[in-house]
């Protein structure tokens, strides 16, 4: 399988190349990044072949046989269409899209050109939750509450490898995404009630530094998420399951029960890396021929859901 990694350069896709390096039968044969000097470089140090500014020549590229988005949110319906009009399978990083009509778009695309198409939803294939899915699929646990604090301190337009940004982070179509996502998939339903509480905006990025959501499915089970762009503290996301059996701690690939003893995640997956085991999906999803978990159609109840909550705000 031969893979170019589009915003290669950027935190997600070196986090991307990293991942795809432990693959076996995978190779990276082309990269795409903003500036030529820059995605030269990071060619001639990974040993990748190809180079360019421009996706469109990623795509016609002869040894490209699938394609990942690490682009700004911004690009991703455009690109993503692209790529699946051009037969090329594609993993778009989180999220799909920054709106319900983009996500829409992808969709309708995907349908019409019968090509894979999947979102970064990695939280399904972190070890902790699935881990947690393994214990509800057999009937072990229900959740009843989900408690997830999403925290940044980012007042300035810098990614996560603090650098400047060429476009603007969203807390809620990119990091509630996340949380959103995974409280449907860990539930099995979509959320029949959400709101959400926005506070002030920053004077220059025009975006909400800091916000409230609330979800609850059918059968009663509900999720509170926090979200801030203005913490000064332990920086990351953590995730409270409060089940009928038991209480869990996640943090990133790590899971603690709600006495803070670590659950051993080594017979969960492969890897206890989240985002090589969804690049593994992807992969193994093109050679089987089959829907991917997290396809953008299995996604975009969440979409729909974040849209519902943008509409709150008003």
């Amino acid at each position: 399988m031969r893979v170019c990694v589009a915003g290669a350069y950027g935190a997600f896709g070196t986090k991307h190349l990293e991942a795809l390096a432990c693959i076996d039968g995978v190779t990276v044969t082309a990269v795409m990044g903003p500036t030529q000097a820059k995605i030269d470089a990071l060619a001639a140090e990974r040993g990748i072949g190809f180079a360019s500014t421009s996706l469109e020549a990623c795509i016609a590229h002869e040894d490209v046989d699938a394609i990942i988005l690490a682009t700004p949110t911004q690009m991703h319906a455009e690109q993503a269409i692209a790529c699946m009009n051009a037969g090329k399978p594609v993993l778009i990083e989180i999220p799909m899209a920054d709106s319900l009509a983009d996500s829409e778009g992808i969709c309708r695309v995907q349908k019409q050109t019968g090509v894979l198409a999947m979102a970064g939803q990695v939280r399904r294939f972190n070890p902790s939750h699935q881990w947690i899915r393994n214990k509800i699929d057999a009937g072990e646990l229900k959740i009843q509450q989900m408690d997830v604090q999403t925290y940044f301190f980012r007042r300035s337009n810098m990614n996560a490898k603090g650098e400047p940004r060429s476009w603007t982070d969203h807390l809620l179509w990119h990091h509630a995404c996340h949380t959103v996502d995974l409280f449907q998939y860990q539930t099995g339903e979509v959320a029949s009630e959400c709101f959400g509480l926005e506070g002030p905006h920053h004077p220059e990025l025009g975006i909400a530094m800091d916000m409230s959501i609330g979800m609850k499915t059918p059968s009663g089970a509900i999720c509170t998420l926090s979200l801030s762009f203005n913490n000064d503290g332990p920086l990351g996301t953590f995730f409270r399951y409060i089940c009928d059996n038991g209480t869990y701690i996640a943090r990133y690939d790590d899971l603690y029960d709600g006495r803070e003893n670590q659950i051993d995640l080594s017979d969960v997956a492969m890897s206890s890396n989240g985002i090589e085991l969804i690049d593994r999906e992807f992969i193994s999803a093109i050679e089987e021929g089959r829907e991917p978990n997290g396809s953008v159609h299995d996604t975009l109840d969440a979409m729909r859901t974040l849209d519902r909550i943008e509409r709150s705000f008003s």
